[in-house]
């Protein structure tokens, strides 16, 4: 389960207001990557908060919304379009998710802790945790947030085309997201830059 170990850990060095952040939707074929940063108060504590990937759909819900509804967290999150990931590449999309994320926060953090590995010109100090959100209460709460916003992102996506099956598979090259795919080709909010969506335009050419 996650704890503030890391957070109290930068404060103890001298950081004194520490951010979590975290994405969701580094893997799909379509849809935006969602990137939060969270700030928590010195005395968070949860009995169900974890990697948002650990709980199901009912229970990010209910913690995206509890986290809302505390004035004591402070969060921001962002999105990266499908036509800016095709620009830069996903992992440059996903690095500069986390910088526009951490910068919108206020009040500004100082230091965060980043879910994965190092992000190359980051504006701040930060520590990278390999599974962070699995160990960092701020990460886990960033996890959440993405997950449910990129989710509901998606859902909504799935109103303006419902033969993709977005609402289902959220974008994750799934048979059925593969096969609606080459059964009506890529809509506005395909990668085209990822191989299966790439390859069946190849073949559509």
């Amino acid at each position: 389960m996650p704890t503030l170990d890391h957070e109290k850990s930068l404060r103890a060095s001298g950081f004194r207001i520490v951010a979590g952040i975290d994405e969701a939707g580094r893997g799909p074929l379509a849809g935006p990557v969602c990137v939060a940063a969270v700030i928590l108060p010195d005395d968070f504590t949860h009995s169900v908060l974890n990697d948002s990937k650990q709980l199901n759909e009912a229970k990010r819900e209910r913690l995206y919304e509890e986290i809302m509804a505390d004035d004591r967290i402070h969060w921001h999150c962002v999105s990266i379009e499908p036509d800016e990931i095709d620009r830069i590449n996903i992992l440059r999309a996903t690095w500069e998710g986390m910088r526009r994320a951490a910068l919108g926060l206020i009040p500004r953090p100082d230091a965060a802790l980043i879910d994965g590995k190092p992000v190359k010109q980051f504006p701040m100090h930060q520590v990278a945790l390999v599974k962070g959100d699995s160990l960092s209460y701020s990460i886990a709460a960033a996890s959440i947030i993405a997950k449910v916003t990129r989710d509901r992102l998606m859902v909504a996506m799935a109103e303006q085309h419902p033969e993709y099956g977005f609402e289902i598979h959220k974008g994750y090259p799934t048979p059925a997201h593969l096969a609606a795919l080459k059964r009506h080709g890529p809509c506005a909010h395909h990668r085209r830059s990822f191989g299966p969506v790439a390859q069946l335009e190849l073949d559509l050419a």
